[in-house]
């Protein structure tokens, strides 16, 4: 019997990066080296949009090009190495004017997309929620709109292939009468799913609960940490952007405590600030966030500059200064001499989420940070026939010491402050008759 071998339906692309000489100036940077990194990013990104790469250009010029980016001479090498590699997709390392898009789709004859735009089809596809959808949708019209004018039936022929998800080609045709009228039905659609999320959340905040939020630069390993860490069985991907919506589970901490960690999708470098809205389901988790674990992949030779990147998102959001705690992941990818020189400072904690090294020091960090619903000593006088009280204690505290002194249980624990209010008459000293009737 034959059998025939499945065909391979990605998308060929060819990948264009550029760089100024005037930056290459970096001391201990040999010079194109951030831009050959950029452009190693971009080839994550487009084998996450399922692109096959079959090569890459990097251009370092003086000036940009105003009308081709890279210039005219440069535009005829690409369309070279576009024809002989077949591919018919150029994705280019940075944002175009539609202008400029323009321009070098009729010098190359190739679909050309910029790094926006790519990263716009992989949240199209990742994106699960009704929200998840709405934002995506909103951001591909809102950065399509600028672009319809001059093109007429020829947005037609993007109704397929890598950057053209999500809106889908009935309303690329449609003029911009029309494109304004649905962002504006999107926009009261997503309000309206808002209101309802942040019901949600005063309802889970009316139970003294702190929430911890993960955040790092895509492929920090934030969703093998979270399922590590919560014993859930979330997406985890290499590919980036793989956690769109937002993912909400409860841990018992050390301390009985109980408390919620969030997922949220991966940042990236030179993210327009656009784009942003797209994931802003999971981003409000971390603005109500009580503490932010950053994850950072301490294996990765750029984590420096990954989390600078982080840092300029979190104080986007205005919340740089809420407490936090820096977790390296992955140090079970490090040599042991690298691992022995690593030192905890400023509360940083290193873990591997996959080998499942470091994590009960993670959650007893977080039990010692977590500025919500904080412990205090107790010592407790507990009638032996109140099972409810004693089992409130056992399951909600931690318990130091305890021991039956006649008729009473008398309990040392660490009790969070919203339950030390219920047990206030049971405190050592307190009278009996200030204690409920059973």
């Amino acid at each position: 019997m034959k059998t025939t071998r499945p065909v391979d339906r990605r998308e060929r692309v060819l990948l264009v990066g550029i760089g100024l000489k005037r930056n290459a100036r970096v001391p201990g940077v040999e010079p194109g080296e951030l831009e050959r990194e950029s452009l190693l990013e971009l080839e994550e990104l487009a084998r996450s949009a399922e692109a096959e790469v079959v090569g890459s250009v990097l251009q370092m010029r003086d000036a940009i090009d105003p009308a081709t980016l890279v210039g005219r001479g440069k535009l005829e090498e690409i369309q070279a190495e576009a024809r002989a590699h077949s591919a018919p997709l150029l994705i280019f390392d940075r944002n175009l004017s539609p202008v400029q898009q323009r321009t070098i789709e009729e010098a190359t004859d190739c679909r050309v997309i910029d790094r926006t735009q790519l990263i716009l089809d992989i949240f199209a596809r990742h994106a699960r929620s009704r929200e998840g959808q709405l934002q995506v949708e909103l951001a591909q019209l809102n950065y399509l709109m600028p672009r319809l004018t001059g093109r007429g039936v020829e947005l037609s022929r993007l109704g397929g292939g890598i950057g053209t998800r999500g809106p889908g080609e009935q309303k690329l045709e449609t003029d911009r009468r029309r494109l304004r009228d649905r962002i504006r039905k999107i926009d009261g659609e997503i309000e309206a799913l808002r209101r309802q999320r942040s019901l949600r959340r005063r309802a889970r905040q009316a139970v003294p609960l702190g929430t911890v939020a993960l955040v790092g630069y895509t492929n920090a390993g934030k969703s093998t940490l979270f399922n590590a860490l919560t014993r859930s069985s979330v997406l985890v991907s290499s590919k980036m952007f793989a956690t769109l919506d937002p993912k909400v589970r409860a841990v018992r901490l050390p301390s009985n405590r109980r408390v919620l960690i969030s997922d949220t999708v991966g940042f990236i470098r030179d993210l327009p600030p656009g784009l942003i809205a797209a994931f802003r389901a999971t981003l409000e988790e971390v603005q109500e966030a009580a503490l932010i674990l950053h994850v950072t992949d301490v294996s990765s030779p750029r984590h420096a500059e990954q989390d600078s990147e982080v840092e300029k998102v979190l104080v986007d959001l205005g919340v740089d200064t809420r407490p936090r705690l820096h977790v390296f992941n992955k140090v079970d990818r490090l040599e042991e001499e690298e691992r022995a020189a690593m030192r905890p400072v400023n509360g940083n904690v290193f873990v591997s989420a996959l080998r499942d090294i470091g994590l009960e020091k993670l959650l007893e960090r977080i039990d010692e940070e977590l500025p919500v619903d904080p412990l205090v000593r107790m010592q407790l006088n507990v009638p032996l026939s109140d099972g409810r009280i004693l089992a409130l204690v056992h399951g909600l505290c931690r318990v130091s010491a305890s021991e039956v002194r006649d008729s009473m249980m008398w309990i040392d624990a660490e009790v969070p402050e919203s339950v030390a209010r219920r047990l206030e008459a049971y405190r050592e000293g307190a009278p009996p008759e200030s204690r409920p009737r059973a």
